[in-house]
């Protein structure tokens, strides 16, 4: 692994645990993948998953991906995804998270956007034919030039991955030097300006897996259990990241099964949760967690960040819960509860990490912007991916671009705590569990159904928002969004309910 004098990468991360337990657990498969996708569950220590990640790296580079370009990556919350993104880092790749709902339609708008020269699927996922997507989607992007997958009974031009991450010999290969500074991840947003792709550094990566790592106090070697779909800066801040700042072990759980995942933690010896915050919540109110005994420490994801001020009380229950509020892909921060469990304030002003150490460094910086919302300022932050290019209306107005990231999410003073109150989501966007739309995307698809055809979102206490959808024939409708290759939370929102009395 080529070193450089700047700060580490992901990779070098890895490289340095490597160096010092080698044979030490480092991912752990969920228990029901060969249900998810047909292949048994697997246990990696770091030499295991060093040998992987340097033979799928090798593959890289052999088939021709010059640094800097864009892989691609499909996968669902498996050792797979960890070894991909290890192997596409040492490569000098960068890789682009695609969601685990997309279908070809929302797959091909991406990998056009980034011009990725490869994309990596897995076979089946729950039923779905995820390689015959990842075919189709590529067949639409004139840059793709590499199609591999992992799984078995792949499409016949589909490079299969598996047995070369299991190649014992594989040829070495003088792989591209390592600098944190460069592009590492590309991540998708719905925002109030349109469909964005945000690039992020090593760095930007680092600075927010910090942010979390610090603030929750999470140990050193730390058992994670993560149960977060890893198609999002913060997903993979939350998980893969905090994995390597901790040098512990990573345990991966398939979203959601809760009888299997507190089986896992009992298992596993899981000392930490990073989960959404609502699943955990809702556990901890059921004494689910309480029944843990290695369980300390549960990090609790928000993508409704405006519902963390009214959420329940935190159980006292020797376990700590750190919120992570999440502002899309922009940014995100932590707060640990208080003694008492309620959600602590968010104050105005740089934030620290720990807050408690006053000469930590600053994780960022918390805006009430002028426009009263939400602005995030910091290393984590990708202020050129929102810049707004056009210039001002007015001739006298400054041209120079602000150093922040405006979130969009309404926000005001509460003049009771001093704390920044966050009110409501931005206008235009909706946000459905981990995924978000642009409310004016959801009306155009509705109207290619027909002039009786609707679709709406409908609040939600846990997932922000749920669409329900009308049409003079529910299958019909169904039928015809799945082949414009719309993802399943639009195609469901036209199931037929049940008639009630």
């Amino acid at each position: 692994m080529l070193q450089n004098n700047t700060s580490p990468t992901l990779d070098e991360l890895f490289g340095r645990i490597l160096a010092r337990q080698p044979d030490q657990p480092a991912l752990i498969d969920p228990p029901d993948k060969l249900r998810v996708t047909g292949q048994p569950p697997r246990r990696l220590t770091f030499a295991q998953a060093d040998q992987a990640v340097s033979a799928l790296a090798g593959h890289f580079i052999e088939a021709g991906l010059p640094p800097n370009s864009v892989i691609a990556v499909q996968l669902p919350n498996t050792v797979e995804l960890a070894l991909t993104v290890l192997a596409a880092f040492r490569a000098g790749l960068i890789v682009a998270l695609l969601p685990q709902l997309w279908r070809q339609a929302e797959l091909t708008v991406a990998l056009n956007r980034t011009g990725a020269r490869a994309i990596v699927a897995m076979g089946r996922i729950d039923g779905v034919d995820h390689a015959d997507l990842a075919m189709n989607a590529a067949a639409e992007a004139f840059s793709i030039r590499h199609v591999c997958g992992f799984g078995s009974d792949l499409p016949e031009g589909m490079v299969p991955l598996d047995m070369i991450a299991s190649n014992l010999s594989a040829d070495s290969f003088r792989l591209a030097v390592q600098d944190s500074r460069r592009p590492a991840l590309v991540t998708f947003e719905a925002s109030g300006s349109g469909f964005l792709s945000v690039p992020r550094t090593h760095v930007n990566l680092i600075a927010a897996g910090l942010a979390i790592f610090l603030e929750s106090g999470l140990p050193q070697g730390a058992t994670i259990l993560s149960a977060l779909a890893p198609s999002s800066f913060a997903g993979l801040a939350s998980s893969f990241v905090m994995w390597l700042l901790s040098g512990g072990t990573l345990a991966m759980h398939h979203p959601f099964d809760e009888t299997t995942m507190t089986r896992q933690i009992e298992t596993e010896r899981c000392d930490t949760l990073v989960a959404p915050a609502a699943l955990a919540l809702r556990m901890a109110e059921a004494e689910v967690l309480s029944s843990m005994r290695s369980l300390r420490h549960v990090v609790g994801l928000w993508r409704t960040p405006e519902q963390v001020g009214s959420s329940t009380l935190w159980p006292q229950n020797g376990i700590r819960m750190t919120d992570v509020y999440l502002f899309g892909e922009a940014g995100l921060f932590g707060i640990r509860r208080a003694d008492d469990g309620s959600p602590a304030p968010v104050m105005p002003g740089p934030y620290r990490a720990p807050p408690e150490v006053p000469a930590s460094s600053t994780a960022g910086e918390v805006i009430l912007t002028s426009k009263g919302t939400l602005g995030l300022r910091g290393p984590m932050v990708p202020v050129a991916a929102y810049a707004v290019t056009d210039r001002p209306v007015d001739p006298l107005a400054s041209l120079t671009p602000p150093d922040y990231v405006d979130t969009g999410y309404a926000a005001r003073i509460d003049r009771t705590t001093g704390g920044i109150a966050i009110t409501a989501p931005p206008s235009g966007v909706l946000a459905v569990g981990g995924y978000r739309f642009l409310a004016d995307d959801l009306q155009e698809w509705a109207r290619r159904l027909g002039e009786n055809a609707m679709l709406t979102a409908l609040p939600d206490r846990l997932s922000g928002h749920r669409l329900a959808g009308r049409a003079g024939d529910n299958a019909r409708a169904r039928e015809a969004l799945t082949e414009l290759g719309l993802n399943p939370l639009m195609v469901e929102a036209f199931r037929d309910r049940p008639v009630t009395s």
